[in-house]
């Protein structure tokens, strides 16, 4: 069965007259359906998603790198991510200027990032956000995951920093993994308490 960020993403995508990204993920939900062992919900939805392929429903297609992972932690990660589907974009909240102009620009070389690598150079992949509690640093990473269509993954760290340092080093080495395999905007969130 989808999860409820899955469904809250299609009927986002839906109404924002998205057909590339809803088609993305009607494709994860049947593929999280087959893994779940329902494979005849999963053949079905694979069969209405091919279908509205053919009839044309995708003229607008975005390229395939695009494509916007929705899933839920599992195992031990579950105590140590978080993930929302953020839609929050840069242009309905209230930035300084000189902060909405950085964020704008590491938003930029990530949806140019084909034309960077041709020329040797890559994308901004990490950025550091400091402020006092409630200046904006979370809303900003929501921004951040919205502006990308890219889900959003918060480490919670009370679940990652423990008193026996063996113990944190493979929790955190854990979601340096997940960084790996699973695109995503990643926020270490309430850092500066520890």
């Amino acid at each position: 069965m989808a999860t409820a960020d899955q469904i809250k993403a299609l009927i986002k995508s839906h109404s924002d007259g998205d057909d590339s990204r809803f088609y993305s993920i009607a494709t994860q939900v049947a593929a999280h359906a087959a893994k779940q062992g329902h494979s005849k919900l999963a053949d079905e939805l694979k069969n209405l998603i091919d279908e509205a392929k053919e009839a044309g429903h995708l003229s607008k297609l975005r390229p395939s790198h695009s494509t916007i992972f929705i899933n839920q932690p599992k195992g031990e990660l579950s105590s140590i991510l978080s993930v929302t589907y953020p839609d929050t974009r840069f242009d309905e909240i209230i930035l300084p200027a000189k902060t909405k102009t950085r964020l704008g620009r590491a938003i930029l070389e990530h949806k140019m990032q084909s034309k960077l690598r041709a020329k040797g150079l890559s994308p901004r992949r990490k950025l550091l956000l400091v402020g006092p509690p409630g200046s904006g640093k979370t809303l900003s990473a929501s921004c951040i995951a919205g502006e990308m269509h890219l889900p959003l993954y918060t480490i919670q760290l009370d679940g990652l920093i423990t008193r026996y340092m063996g113990e944190t080093a493979s929790k955190l080495r854990l979601v340096f993994d997940s960084i790996q395999k699973i695109k995503g905007v990643y926020l270490f969130d309430e850092f500066e308490e520890y």
